[in-house]
């Protein structure tokens, strides 16, 4: 090898090496922490591990019910979510609509293009008029309307490589449209479902900006929201109940997309032909 090749393959390694710990580092951290007595802004092995952080957690009903209304917002929204793309994405896979592509990627754009934080003056007005403010099924259907149009443009390609002769010989046996679609295009779309369940709930598990804005009260704001109360008298930041609490809030999400990526894979495309 050349001097200069050496030196563009020391660059790239040493490039590859930095990148790799920006991403490790706060891992590390995240998993040292929560177990350290007086825990520092850099990854350390604890000296004493010990668990008082996550006792004052679960002492605490107001961390813990964040949780749980994470979890309630998540999976209200993805069921909300798959539910409405798959109806939508099968329909528009099976009905000849003119401009059927051009619609798909105007609201896949609009939906990237308008974001929540330049939209937010107008949803908030809108959610006050409707009445549900401080109400978490205002919440729900803002989000599940901002994750639809992206959700029914991952689907559509899964719903267009079922062959139609499966609902051909459905129909043969008298079955209508929403059989069809439970029996015949689900199972076989079921890891784009999945991928949809998943990406869903990651996004409203960790979003912060529309529940702050929508939820007044503190017993219905999810854990993303609730984490800014960690902070003492002077606004230094309690890094003991901050980690503890990240670590806890880590875990379901992980472990649901272990569980959806073992079961079913992850793909953005169909993988049946006819």
């Amino acid at each position: 090898m050349s001097p200069r090749q050496i030196l563009a393959r020391i660059g790239f390694y040493t490039f590859i090496a930095v990148v790799t710990g920006f991403f490790v580092l706060p891992m590390l951290w995240l998993a040292s922490a929560p177990f350290d007595a007086h825990p520092g802004y850099a990854p350390r092995v604890p000296e004493k591990p010990t668990l008082k952080h996550f006792s004052a957690l679960f002492g605490n009903d107001m961390t813990m019910g964040s949780l749980w209304n994470s979890a309630v917002l998540s999976v209200s929204c993805m069921v909300l979510v798959v539910s409405g793309a798959a109806l939508a994405a099968y329909a528009l896979s099976r009905v000849r609509i003119p401009g059927r592509n051009a619609l798909l990627y105007l609201l896949l754009l609009l939906s990237s293009v308008v974001t929540g934080t330049a939209a937010m003056v107008p949803i908030f007005l809108m959610v006050w008029k409707m009445g549900l403010l401080d109400r978490q099924l205002g919440v729900v259907l803002v989000l599940s309307g901002g994750l639809l149009p992206a959700a029914i443009f991952i689907l559509k390609d899964f719903m267009d490589t079922v062959p139609r002769s499966y609902e051909e010989s459905a129909r043969v046996f008298g079955a209508g449209p929403l059989r069809i679609l439970r029996d015949i295009v689900v199972p076989v779309a079921r890891p784009g479902l999945a991928t949809v369940a998943v990406w869903t709930v990651v996004n409203v598990w960790g979003t912060y900006l529309v529940p702050f804005l929508l939820l007044r009260d503190q017993d219905k704001q999810p854990a993303a929201v609730v984490v800014r109360t960690f902070y003492d008298e002077g606004g230094g930041a309690m890094l003991g109940p901050i980690s503890a609490f990240s670590l806890l809030y880590s875990i379901p999400v992980v472990l649901m997309y272990l569980f959806v990526n073992r079961r079913y894979g992850f793909r953005f495309h169909g993988g049946i032909k006819s």
